[in-house]
């Protein structure tokens, strides 16, 4: 029988008011929390001006778009029209994200207001879906119905006007892919990989909405070219149905990815295994039988563990070593700053489960990198570049 008390449960997360405080063993790292909040804010200022980027270009293309499309008659302009100003209501909702989710924890909301990031996220793919996609549809199947005409007049204001818009778009699209590459180099992720793991919800919607723009305008032109090739005005109505398609499936996956994190999604894969694994080379720890996380939003974590100490620790020794190694953890990996640990008695039962679920884990893994591409000192050791999303290396 194990000596040491059990069913011990300390809170040893950051403080709701987020006041810095020296914890007894006077380990407290508060230069690496100042830091990473630092590093964070700064991120938060770059995905600002990302989106003012995108909102003036947006502004600017839907006033163009829709006075071309109506001096040209132009179907397939009317629904890149749209396609803008869905847009540029959706640069609205990712502002709102930006300053509401820093807001500092309360009574009703202790963990903070992170999330609100993932909200206005899903509001931004709902108006893509709707105003983007549903409208480009609409257009497009009337111009099959109804057929028309077009003057050359017409034909050279709306090449015109979505050239402008191919222009005003790349360079946001540019701005956008500028910043997920110094995200990917941070991250040690490869530039492919920070893209499919979209960290930040504000960054990835602007990019999807600014690759998918640069697209539709190339679809629109052709459908326009043509149109004044053939005669056809179908072509601009097939065009306006490919454009609707592409920006429904962008929302769908915009949404879905919300959607994820909204109900309460795990932390990456390979942060939740180098933090178990961090926890498996405590001397102190006999076993680890239970690691759960979720995503507080992008600069917090929430990491709850059941773990079995050795036997022979008094409660002192108990306290000390789980301040210890939350604070070793919350310097290695900044972003998890909600940490509970929970002693517990371990059965062969939850040994077993637990080495299932490791294996399950390291399989998770496996497959992320497939998926995202390698990344290098995921450990997060002192001195190296921490795990993905984890905020700055550890000094």
């Amino acid at each position: 029988m194990r000596a040491g008390p059990r069913a011990v449960t300390l809170r040893v997360g950051r403080p709701t008011d987020h006041r810095r405080h020296a914890v007894s063993n006077g380990t407290q790292d508060e230069t690496q929390d100042q830091t990473h909040d630092g590093s964070q804010d700064g991120a938060d200022a770059r995905t600002a001006v990302t989106v003012f980027v995108a909102l003036g270009a947006n502004l600017v293309i839907a006033v163009a778009k829709v006075v071309g499309g109506l001096i040209a008659g132009s179907p397939a302009l009317l629904s890149e029209a749209a396609h803008s100003v869905a847009d540029s209501l959706n640069e609205l909702f990712l502002l709102a994200s930006l300053k509401r989710s820093t807001r500092a924890p309360d009574s009703r909301h202790p963990f903070g207001y992170g999330k609100e990031r993932y909200f206005w996220s899903l509001l931004a793919a709902v108006g893509i879906f709707v105003m983007g996609g549903c409208f480009s549809f609409f257009q497009g199947v009337e111009a099959l119905r109804s057929g028309g005409s077009e003057s050359r007049t017409g034909y050279t204001v709306g090449l015109v006007v979505l050239l402008v818009a191919l222009l005003a778009e790349g360079s946001s699209l540019l701005r956008a892919l500028a910043q997920v590459r110094g995200q990917a180099r941070q991250s040690c992720r490869t530039m492919l990989g920070a893209i499919r793991a979209g960290d930040d919800p504000a960054l990835r919607t602007v990019l999807a909405e600014d690759a998918t723009a640069c697209f539709g305008v190339v679809v629109a032109m052709a459908g326009v070219g043509l149109h004044l090739l053939t005669g056809e005005v179908a072509w601009e109505g097939w065009a306006s149905l490919v454009i609707g398609a592409l920006l429904m499936y962008v929302a769908y996956q915009l949404a879905k990815e919300s959607r994820g994190r909204i109900i309460g999604e795990a932390a990456d894969p390979a942060l939740r295994q180098a933090i178990a694994r961090f926890l498996d080379r405590q001397p102190e720890i006999d076993a680890v039988t239970t690691l759960l996380t979720m995503r507080l939003g992008t600069r917090s974590t929430l990491i709850a563990a059941r773990i079995d100490l050795v036997g022979g620790l008094d409660s002192e020794e108990v306290e000390e070593v789980l301040v210890r190694v939350k604070t070793e953890i919350r310097r290695r990996w900044p972003v998890a700053d909600q940490i509970f640990l929970d002693v517990t008695e371990a059965s062969a039962g939850d040994r077993e489960r637990a080495r299932r679920e490791r294996e399950l884990l390291d399989e998770a893994v496996l497959a992320d990198r497939e998926r995202h591409g390698p990344r290098r000192n995921v450990e997060g050791r002192p001195g190296e570049p921490n795990a993905p999303g984890s905020g700055p290396p550890a000094n």
